[in-house]
């Protein structure tokens, strides 16, 4: 695990306008012995409204007399008919390249590959999911898997965003946040119904929640149930693992909803459930609003995300480790690897240190390393308490900042191209002209591919299968090191040399890639 449950937005894939079976999107995590369904993110949304400004549908004072009373409620019909026109269908349009061809990867495929002679037809495909509008204007808030690619080969063409009086809207993308799985939208209208963030860290285990959302496309659907626990951390890593637990109904589909509370104000972002067979058992998930809230204000003004980074492979502190290296249970995480370079390593972190304080905070198996180090501004000085050799010591840390969520460990090129959704698309990366899907290499990415952590250049995690690529072998796991013989260490640069050679009327490009058992000299075509 770096410094670093399955998501519950279904697919509906169509062959043309008529359904395909391809995978859903649905990535499915083990923890304990249940499935996971995917999500993630940070805190509040407060908007001053001047005299005479539209209000929200959850205004302070305007909820009281529609919300049940404390105790059990006898209904939440007339709180649900002030939240619900804020509540927002997001679904997308996709194109996605399925095989034709049957016997396609076997001896046969040549044989019967049919009028398109074995090749990739381009079919359409469409998500559903759920999401919000936190502002008159139509700023609209939802989980990034959500209006993400669905499977392998998929390219999102258009964003669709529909209100509860069926009103239609295309939306534009602001912004994402992968390691959070959060997506700001906007959608152009004016005097729209919105609803405001409360503050998730005054809700208490036992108290009330509704969700409102799409499962399985069935639009405006409410349920209701009770906070479980707080803080809850599903053991799936990541910078923000803390989640509210709910025993409200949340299946695919309510993904990006939101999760209110008695006032009538979203402490929380639907976006997984724990369940062994794909639908509700009463445990679902959802992003506090505390810790959602400066991701979503960053991601409106148009910022990346940054968070704290300290360059270390993470093992849990097990009842049996704890003894071997005799600590107390509870407390503490196990450094397994250093970054050489990065933060931990500058400051003498060393492999086998216990890390159990940051910055004066407790490291437990409730508040992770990762989570108080990804919560720690870029470029701090902060005091960490470690325990080496039995003895603890103290050393200081400039924090680093966090790479990209592709740029992390993990990849493993043997994987489904789809598996990792938090890969930069070719599309983001220009690469897209020879039908390629790349992300920055970095150490933790070569050794998983088996090649020298020193090598530079752009990691290949997808490939066109209709493309020259293709056909002349370059696969997933490989790196381009230089194209036309200059040398590459982004997709950006990648992008910029592509973009060139197309200008200069070239039909070919020269790349050099290399791999675990060797590499060379590959001449593709530009597609046109």
């Amino acid at each position: 695990m770096t410094d670093s449950l399955q998501s519950n937005a279904p697919m509906k894939t169509a062959m043309t306008k008529s359904q395909i079976k391809g995978k859903s999107p649905v990535r499915y995590a083990y923890a304990i012995t249940s499935a996971l369904l995917v999500g993630g993110a940070s805190a509040a949304l407060v908007m001053q409204n001047p005299a005479g400004a539209q209000s929200a549908q959850n205004e302070p004072g305007s909820i009281a007399a529609a919300s049940p009373r404390a105790g059990a409620p006898m209904s939440f019909a007339d709180m649900v008919a002030k939240l619900q026109p804020a509540v927002v269908n997001i679904s997308t349009t996709q194109r996605v390249q399925v095989q034709a061809n049957p016997f396609a990867g076997t001896p046969f495929g040549d044989l019967f590959g049919g009028q398109q002679g074995g090749r990739p037809v381009t079919r359409q495909a469409e998500s559903l999911g759920s999401g919000f509008i936190i502002s008159a204007d139509g700023y609209v808030v939802t989980n990034n898997h959500v209006i993400s690619a669905g499977q392998r080969g998929a390219v999102v063409e258009s964003i669709k965003v529909t209100l509860a009086d069926r009103r239609e809207y295309t939306a534009k993308l602001v912004g994402r946040d992968p390691a959070t799985d959060l997506a700001v939208l906007k959608i152009e209208g004016r005097g729209l119904p919105f609803v405001r963030f409360g503050d998730s860290n005054r809700a208490r285990v036992g108290d009330w929640v509704v969700a409102i959302g799409n499962p399985f496309g069935l639009g405006g659907s409410v349920t209701a149930g009770i906070i479980s626990a707080m803080h809850r951390v599903t053991g799936q890593g990541g910078p923000l693992d803390r989640f509210i637990q709910t025993d409200a109904s949340i299946n695919r589909g309510n993904s990006g909803g939101p999760m209110f509370d008695m006032n009538g104000n979203v402490i929380g972002i639907n976006s997984q459930i724990l369940s062994p067979s794909g639908g509700n058992v009463g445990i679902g998930f959802a992003i506090p609003s505390t810790e959602a809230k400066p991701i979503i204000d960053t991601l409106m003004k148009g910022d990346t995300v940054q968070r704290g980074y300290l360059g270390v492979g993470i093992q849990p502190l097990t009842d049996d480790l704890a003894q071997s290296f005799g600590v107390p249970k509870g407390r503490g995480e196990l450094i397994a690897r250093v970054e050489p370079g990065e933060a931990a390593a500058k400051a003498g972190i060393k492999q086998g240190d216990i890390i159990v304080k940051v910055d004066g905070k407790d490291v437990t198996p409730d508040t992770t390393l990762s989570y108080l180090a990804a919560n720690v501004k870029p470029g701090t000085r902060v005091p960490i308490e470690l325990i080496r050799d039995g003895k603890t010591m103290t050393v200081q840390v400039t924090v680093g900042t966090r790479p990209a969520e592709d740029q992390l460990g993990g990849f493993d090129p043997d994987a489904d191209e789809g598996a990792q959704g938090s890969e930069q698309g070719s599309e983001d990366s220009g690469a897209a002209a020879i039908g390629l899907n790349v992300a920055t290499l970095t150490p933790q990415i070569a050794r998983s591919i088996g090649i020298d952590p020193a090598t530079k250049g752009v990691v290949v995690v997808g490939v066109d299968p209709s493309s020259d690529a293709a056909q002349k072998q370059v696969r997933r796991g490989d790196v381009v090191v230089s194209v036309n013989r200059t040398a590459v260490t982004t997709p950006e640069e990648l992008s910029r040399i592509l973009a060139q050679a197309k200008r200069s009327g070239a039909g070919q490009v020269l790349l050099y890639i290399t791999r675990r058992n060797g590499g060379g000299y590959i001449a593709v075509d530009l597609a046109n």
